[in-house]
């Protein structure tokens, strides 16, 4: 007798930067010299005063379970940074404290789709996304994107998508894998178009908002469409911008019927984020902010030599984000000088003959494309760009 596995596994597929993690991890265990260029993770440590904050709620005893959605600390400590970074007011209701942002997303799409109900999502998009909503039953609607259009989505492409399932919009800024960052007048465009259909509940993806350096200032789309409030999820974490990944804490904001709903699915899958990790993250976002400034110098240093580097070898084009910490060149030219069908196999030729691991574009929703993480030192970026221009001569 065989044992078998659900119907829906069959509509999802395996997170493919985790499995470039994976690979990379497995060749440098083999004593291969590895570069990886996959990670979406900053090289940076967690600052002090968050450990500090964090090694003292363990010493006292905070280790117990807390309120599903967070605790009354930590949310208000969101509570200030939403009014603070973004000019917007979330009763304690109206935020869910999940165990990263990939949980919260993850919460929204449970908590918000029906079979046959419709997400649009522009892409290049984070590679989640669809497979969140083929697990909810939903249907993904993919509205493409280019380096010509700096990888953001018109008002024009968003209205000729939506249908009277239309459900949800995913929208990223700064984008993971595009770096790329909509302007509050863009965000504007867009807002008349979703303030027609009040159907329509925006999951605004902002965990990279503090890594921009646009001269636009930084707006997420509620802040720019006051009319939207009702209709938007604003959505961050602490993973990224205050060096915090294994921590798992994201959170959202958002109409408060929604957020029970993310929260009766979230009682559950997980009860309550980790105590000690919402002890730390309320550290985060109450402490000093500017801790976060050294590490905003380096990834623009580094954006400034990557992009740069990359459009210096044959075959790349390349286009300088506003934020984040990834490259998104085109490749299909250096695939074509080498009679390559595929992104993967570009990634393969570089990985196999130089050590250096990149992500193909097609699982971004992106094929002709590869995203480069420079969330590494300045050195091993400069080996690394030799090591593809290497491998592509």
């Amino acid at each position: 007798m065989s044992l078998s596995v659900s119907e829906r596994m069959s509509r999802v597929m395996p997170s493919a930067t985790s499995a470039v993690l994976g690979l990379a991890a497995e060749l440098r265990e083999a004593g291969r010299p590895v570069i990886s260029l996959g990670a979406g993770e900053p090289d940076f440590d967690t600052p002090e005063h968050i450990k500090e904050a964090a090694i003292k709620a363990i010493h006292d005893g905070e280790t117990k379970y807390t309120a599903i959605d967070g605790t009354s600390h930590l949310k208000a400590a969101i509570q200030r940074k939403f009014q603070r970074d973004n000019q917007l007011t979330y009763a304690p209701e109206q935020i869910l404290v999940s165990v990263g942002a990939k949980h919260t997303l993850f919460n929204a799409c449970m908590g918000i789709l029906s079979p046959g109900d419709e997400a649009i999502i522009p892409a290049p998009f984070w590679v989640s996304y669809p497979d969140m909503v083929r697990v909810a039953e939903g249907t993904p609607v993919i509205i493409e994107t280019g380096i010509e259009d700096g990888f953001k989505v018109t008002p024009a492409k968003l209205e000729a998508v939506i249908s009277d399932r239309t459900r949800i919009l995913f929208l990223t800024s700064p984008s993971n894998p595009t770096g790329s960052c909509y302007t509050r007048a863009e965000l504007e465009a867009l807002g008349k178009v979703l303030v027609k259909h009040p159907n329509i509940l925006v999951l605004a993806d902002d965990i990279y908002e503090q890594i921009h350096w646009a001269d636009d200032p930084f707006c997420s789309i509620a802040t720019a469409c006051p009319d939207l409030y009702d209709q938007v999820v604003t959505i961050n974490g602490v993973s990224k911008c205050y060096a915090m990944t294994g921590w798992r804490v994201g959170y959202a904001g958002g109409p408060p019927e929604i957020i029970q709903a993310m929260k009766t699915i979230q009682s559950q899958i997980t009860s309550n984020p980790c105590s000690i990790s919402q002890v730390a993250a309320a550290a985060a976002l109450n402490g000093d902010q500017s801790c976060m400034e050294p590490m905003l110098k380096a990834y623009k240093e580094r954006s400034d030599y990557v992009v740069a580097a990359l459009n210096d070898i044959p075959g790349f084009e390349c286009r300088e984000g506003e934020g984040a910490f990834y490259a998104f060149p085109r490749v299909t030219e250096a695939m074509a000088s080498k009679g390559m069908e595929t992104d993967a196999d570009l990634v393969k030729l570089v990985l196999e003959s130089s050590d250096v691991v990149m992500v193909p574009g097609t699982p971004f929703g992106a094929p002709g494309y590869v995203r480069i993480s420079f969330a590494c030192s300045i050195e091993e970026l400069r080996d690394a760009m030799g090591r593809i221009r290497k491998a592509l001569s």
